[in-house]
Order: C-alpha cells, then structure tokens, then sequence
C-alpha cells in the first residue's frame, strides 16, 4: 500500500511549553548539585539489599506532592539513570522503593538511585510530553529506548511566485513542509503522481516577473516534452501557475477524493461540449488520481480526521505504527522501535509512543484509536479500542503496516547478523516451552513398525534450529516382542542415553517423544530409570491437534500454530518420521527380497547381495534379460535365477511392497 503523509504545521520544531520545562528542570539541577558533581549516598548496605532510600532520599519523597510530574533518578557520580512520569508524584516514586521488585532490571535501578529530582507540570499530557522530551535528552541506561531515524524524507512547497514541489531531508528551507515519509518510495509515489497530472518547474532558479522580462531563462527538455508549462519564458501565467499549486496541495494535504470528483466532474463537461481531446487529456488526470487512490484510500466512507497507533512486539522489541487519516487516505505515517530495559509493559510503550508523536510534531490529539488502551489519561483526548466496524478495519491497516516494519527490521538485522535469528528463535522456543535453557540442541524419537514386523526406531538431532543429519540414528529393536510402542520407546532411549553418558557426550537440553501422554509416559520411566529426570526436558507431541504434553501434567499445552516454536517441532517430528518410515521400508524390503531369492537353490546370500547392489530391487531384477543376469553373477546362475521366476510367479516383486 502506498501511503501520502503530512503534518499540518509549517515547522516540526520542538514545543515551547515543553522547552520551558526542561529549562525549569535544568535549573532546578544545577541549583541542587548539578550532573557530574559527586552525590555522597547515604544509603546503608541493609537499605540497598531492602531496596529502601536513605535518609535524606527519604526526605526528599515524603515531600513529593500528589501532583502530575516527571521524576528522574540519578546515580553515585550525578549521572540520569531513569527518567518516569506520574500522575501522583509521591505514589509513584514510593512505589519504587517499599518492596523488592519481581523484576531483576528494576531491583537493580533501584539500587544504584542515589537521588533524585522532579519537576511538577500542570496535566498529565504536559508530564508524557516532557518524559519523552528528557529521556531523548539524557538517554537514561535504564529507560525505554527508542531507535530513531531522524532522517525522514519530506515534501516541500516552496514559497516562491512560480513554487517548486520536491523532496528533501533538509530542514529550515524557506517552504511549507508535508511528511515525514516513511520511506523514500512513499514520497516518490506522490512526486509521480503529482508530476503526471501538473506541469509544474523542477529547475532550481528563482523565477520572477523581472527575470522573465529580462529573458534570463529558456526553455528545457521538461517544457518540450510537456512535464513543465513553461514559467520560466512566460508561458503560463503566475494566477493559471497557483491554480495547479493549489490542487497539488489538495493531494499532499490528502485531499484526493475530492481531487478525484473534481476531474470527474470536468471531464464530463469537456465532453458534453464536445470538446474530446481536452476531454482525454482530463480522462489521464482522472485515471491517475484514481489508480492513487485505490492505493492511498482505506477508509472512504470516513469523512473525520482518524489518529489510530498499531502496535506489535518480537522480545525485547517493541513496533508501533502512527497513521493520520483524512477524508479516509492515509497522509501521514511514522514507524517506529522501542527497546525495553525494564521489562516495560506494552501500555507504558504506547504512552511513549504517543507522547513522542505529540511531542515531534506538535499534534494536539481529539480522538486517539488504539489496540489497548495507554497507561495514560489526557485530558481531552478520548481512547477507543474499536472491536468491529470501519474503525476496527483501519486499526488492523495500522496493525499490518507495523508488523510489516517489524519483519523488515529483523530481516536487515538477520541479513547483517546471521546469528541474531538463531538466537531469538532459541529464546522464543526456551519462552514458549518453559524451558531453563535454550534448546540448541533437540533429539526426537520415532517408532515404525507394521503388526510388529520389522520394528525399527529413529533418532533425528536438530542444532540450533536445523537439522544435524550426521547425528542421525537408527535403531532395530531387540528386546520388545509384538507392536509394543512403549516398550520400544523405553530400549531406544535407554540404549541412547546411556551410551551417550558413557562415552561422556553431552546430553541434548530437550528430548521430544512422538506421540501422546503413553508414549510420554514410557520416557519419563526411561529417564528415570538412567538417573537423568529433571537433567534433561521432556515432551511429547501429539499429531492431532498438537498438543505438547509435560511428564506429570495432564493438560497439553497449546503453542500458537504461526509460531516459530512449533514449526520447530514439527519439521523434528516429521523429519523423525521419515527417517523412520525410510529405515523401515528398506528392512522390509530386503526381508522380503531376501527370503525370495533364499528359496532359489545354487543363490547364497553373496550372490543375494550382489544381485541387489546392481538392479537395486527385485522388480527391475526380474524385468532384466538373462545375459544382463549373467553379466553379474554369470551364465549359469542366471539360467537358475531366470527359471525360477518363471515357476514362482506369486514371488514376483509386483507383490512386494
């Protein structure tokens, strides 16, 4: 999808009032020892374990107001280490220090705070914003980074008799700015567009009615091949010239379907003025707009201006898509990444988010759509989490273009560091399975038999996600009589493992076992038996529904079907399965040639052999002349191999499976 975007003031500087503040905040620290001067905590050791604040720290909170405002903490040597909004100041901040935290990053903040400072703001919206400001201002150690691109394209109007419509990164141009873009192509698609329908100058002089009467210009290629009306000579008057700036403004403003309605309207006049040929060249403009607009418009039916924020999240990362829609295009987006550092909740992201959209482009917010809901409150500014209806299906656009970004993002990252996606597949897997360590490396067991024949067994390995095929293993049961599948679960493991530990290889960090709870439950006998219960993780997976099983628990577990875990798992288990089938259908075979070629006196088991690694099978063996036969075991045990099989046709390999 091809978005425009535009934001709907002539700068995108930074908020005064939020300026003000931060002036406020660096006075309020250099007349409270500033950053940089050595901080004496006065904190005790018990106090640090307990995660309590010292004594003149514990001043400094109990004075706190229950007022909205922004609190920085600041460590030993005066250096911003976390930098919070609140509501309630004084609940907020003592929130941090009467518990130990379930979270290890937190209890660690906590302790390395050796003071603090704060600043009082008069709503909640002015604490987001000035939260958001300081953190870009300090990058605190412990806060929510936000990766940021401030390289963003933009489309410029300049303000000139005759203006000029291009794209740019630079900022302060004499010009009235739309955008950011967030990616170069969006901005070209509109420079296309708009290039297409109106001949407008792409020279950089500056032209004016002096100029042009003076001559000091001529005419370029653009003139000649109709991209541009020629200003530069005269040709087209600066009133006629503003009329086509106007209309350019209508679809950087996003304005199209009006646009749109426009040409349709004229173009239907044209033609019932018979005037045909301005008629098509009013059709191409049309067509245009129109093949824009399928791209640009996702909501037609909408005629309000819609803020809406995707979100999604991968780990530690965390995506979130900006969208502005007006008259139902999209003419503005921003994609941006934000790393915890604290385990921060999803709802403490969007606030930022949002706080940073406020901030960057100095947006005043009506209504805001979300996925959930902020943990802020506005004043003035509605949240709605639409389920259905044309809201829900703009939000899922918003949703999709996130997803879409996060996906590009990790796939630059895996391009540059092939390891990185290995590593987050492990953690995923080692989150998704509950697991204490990562699963580098996963055997899985499978068991083939038909009615107890032939009963084989296999072992496949995957490394880090990926199939180990030269750790592959196959094995003939020995000891199990019959089509006992737990029995023949219970050999295989036991000869696996317990030849591993003494050889003194490493056992794998997870074992799958194909199939349910009994399956699972004559492995769970195996490892125990062995003495390594609880040293390696066990599972089982069921081919219904599959459903992972856990030793003990009698409720499966339910993995996500897109997830990369299970995919994990099931390529294991199909993989184990194949190996299996393959291992087993070859025993069966030479069983079943062997017994056939046994019965032929004057063919011994060499000869067998030798026969089979030739034609490969009995089948082609019997569709062979005889002096093929007899090029490999010569003329006389081929006459005997021939007659045979012309007396025994029951034998023939038509019947062997």
């Amino acid at each position: 999808m091809t978005m425009t975007q535009k934001t709907f003031s002539e700068e995108t500087g930074s908020n005064p009032k939020i300026d003000l503040l931060l002036e406020d905040m660096a006075r309020n620290i250099d007349e409270n020892g500033g950053f940089g001067l050595e901080i004496t905590p006065d904190r005790t050791r018990q106090d640090i374990l307990e995660n309590r604040p010292g004594e003149s720290l514990r001043k400094k909170i109990l004075a706190l107001p229950e007022e909205p405002g922004v609190y920085m903490y600041l460590d030993k040597a005066g250096k911003v280490i976390y930098v919070g909004k609140a509501k309630r100041l004084k609940r907020r901040v003592t929130s941090y220090f009467n518990r130990i935290h379930d979270r290890t990053r937190t209890n660690l903040l906590v302790r390395n705070i050796c003071d603090m400072r704060f600043i009082v703001v008069a709503t909640e919206s002015d604490a987001l914003q000035l939260e958001n400001a300081m953190i870009k201002q300090y990058q605190p150690r412990y806060n929510v980074l936000l990766k940021d691109d401030k390289s963003f394209p933009w489309i410029v109007v300049t303000k000139e008799p005759f203006p000029r419509v291009f794209m740019t990164r630079e900022k302060g141009l004499p010009a009235k700015y739309y955008g950011p873009y967030t990616n170069t192509q969006s901005a070209k698609v509109v420079l296309e567009l708009i290039r297409e329908i109106f001949p407008l100058r792409s020279c950089r002089h500056f032209i004016d009615e002096s100029g042009i009467e003076k001559h000091k210009f001529r005419l370029c290629l653009d003139y000649h091949i109709k991209k541009c009306a020629g200003p530069c000579c005269g040709l087209i008057s600066q009133a006629d010239y503003a009329e086509y700036v106007a209309k350019v403004r209508q679809i950087l403003n996003g304005e199209t379907m009006l646009l749109e309605n426009h040409l349709k309207g004229e173009m239907q006049r044209l033609s019932d003025e018979w005037k045909f040929e301005q008629a098509q060249e009013v059709k191409e403009k049309y067509e245009a707009v129109k093949r824009y607009n399928a791209k640009s418009v996702i909501a037609r039916e909408s005629k309000e201006d819609l803020d809406l924020f995707g979100y999604v999240e991968n780990g530690n990362t965390a995506y979130v898509n900006f969208m502005h829609l007006h008259n139902g295009a999209v003419v503005q987006s921003l994609n941006m990444e934000f790393r915890r550092r604290l385990e921060e909740s999803r709802e403490e992201i969007l606030s930022l988010a949002i706080g940073e959209i406020s901030r960057r482009f100095n947006r005043q917010f009506r209504e805001i759509i979300v996925p959930f809901l902020p943990d802020v409150e506005l004043e003035g500014v509605t949240f709605t989490v639409p389920q259905r209806g044309e809201k829900r299906k703009v939000l899922d656009v918003s949703v999709r273009n996130a997803t879409q970004f996060m996906k590009d993002k990790e796939k630059l990252a895996d391009a540059l560091n092939p390891e990185r996606s290995v590593d987050r597949l492990m953690q995923t897997m080692k989150n998704d399975f509950r697991l204490d360590v990562e699963p580098r490396h996963i055997e899985c067991f499978d068991n083939s038999n038909i009615q107890g024949t032939n009963p084989v067994a296999s072992c496949v390995v995957f490394k880090n996600g990926k199939p180990s095929k030269k750790d592959y293993r196959h094995f003939i049961i020995k000891t199990v009589e019959g089509p006992d599948d737990f029995a023949s679960m219970k050999e295989v493991l036991h000869r696996r493992y317990t030849r591993m530990m003494a050889e003194g290889e490493k056992l794998p960090d997870l074992v799958v076992v194909d199939g349910g709870k009994g399956q699972l439950s004559a492995a769970v006998e195996a490892f125990e038996e062995m003495g390594i219960r609880g040293d390696v993780a066990l599972v089982g997976i069921a081919k219904r529904l599959e459903e992972i099983y856990y030793p003990g628990d009698s409720l499966p577990l339910y993995i996500d079907k897109r997830s990369n875990s299970l995919r994990v798992i099931q390529a294991l288990r199909d993989e184990a399965h194949r190996f299996g089938i393959t291992h087993h259908r070859l025993r069966r075979s030479k069983a079943q040639v062997k017994s056939s070629l046994d019965d032929i006196k004057g063919i011994g088991p060499a000869t067998a052999t030798r026969l089979m690694k030739h034609f490969g099978s009995l089948k082609k063996m019997k569709a062979s002349s005889e002096e093929e036969i007899a090029a490999v075991v010569g003329k006389s045990k081929a006459k005997l191999l021939v007659e045979a099989f012309k007396q025994k046709p029951s034998d023939s390999p038509d019947s062997v499976s």
